[in-house]
């Protein structure tokens, strides 16, 4: 089976600024990847064109086997991508909205799955509200739900615990570690901890080069918070 992500000496420059400078890895099935890194390290680049939403300036990068320059339409319908906007429509209810997603997605039943995905979300509850009254956690588990409704094969999240307070951070934790057993999945994180917790691979950006890859196994909390610190400190 072909790794979920392969990447190759991907590079994304704007103007003189290398945001991914020769970033190379490769991500099995099934894994769960936290990214790391300080503001600026080039966290969101890579998502955003992992997601074929940023072309890459120069080097190569596949997903299940699908080179993202040749065919990024193909790999448009294996991805769900968690943006730092809820990409959500504030004026129709959290049921409406994963309707629509789902009618985008051609999938067979789409209130049926909206049902489904509210229900794996915790908001069954909330089906009929506006979105645009929902609180800041409540819209979070939304958006997740959102990346779901077209069966993604991988998951990419950017930041998903952003802004979030104690409860619903707890929330999202444990839907994301669930998520993790059925999917891949690629999170970019602050926080050190709870990100650590549920990867089982790491890599850590530096000024968009790969100073850490590799599997969470390897590499104790400790080592990777020294990583993180030397990374400041240079």
């Amino acid at each position: 089976m072909d790794p979920v992500v392969t990447t190759s000496g991907l590079t994304k420059t704007f103007g003189r600024k290398r945001a991914l400078d020769d970033v190379s890895f490769e991500l099995p099935h099934g894994s769960f990847t936290a990214v790391f890194g300080a503001n600026g390290a080039g966290k969101t680049t890579l998502l955003r064109t992992l997601a074929t939403l940023s072309r890459p300036s120069s080097g190569t990068a596949q997903i299940c086997g699908i080179d993202l320059a040749q065919h990024p339409e193909q790999v448009r319908g294996r991805i769900g991508l968690l943006a730092h906007e809820s990409l959500l429509y504030p004026d129709l209810t959290a049921a409406e909205n994963l309707v629509l997603y789902a009618r985008l997605y051609g999938v067979e039943d789409p209130q049926q799955r909206a049902a489904e995905l509210l229900e794996t979300v915790g908001l069954t509850r909330r089906a009929d509200e506006r979105v645009g009254n929902l609180s800041r956690g409540m819209l979070q588990r939304l958006a997740i739900a959102r990346t779901l409704t077209g069966d993604a094969e991988l998951l990419l999240l950017d930041e998903p615990f952003s802004g979030l307070d104690p409860q619903n951070l707890a929330l999202v934790e444990d839907l994301l570690a669930g998520l993790a057993d059925t999917r891949s999945v690629i999170m970019s994180c602050h926080d050190l901890e709870r990100g650590y917790n549920l990867a089982d691979h790491l890599l850590v950006l530096d000024e968009g080069r790969i100073s850490l890859v590799g599997e969470a196994q390897d590499c104790s909390l400790e080592e990777l918070r020294a990583v993180l610190q030397g990374e400041v400190a240079a």
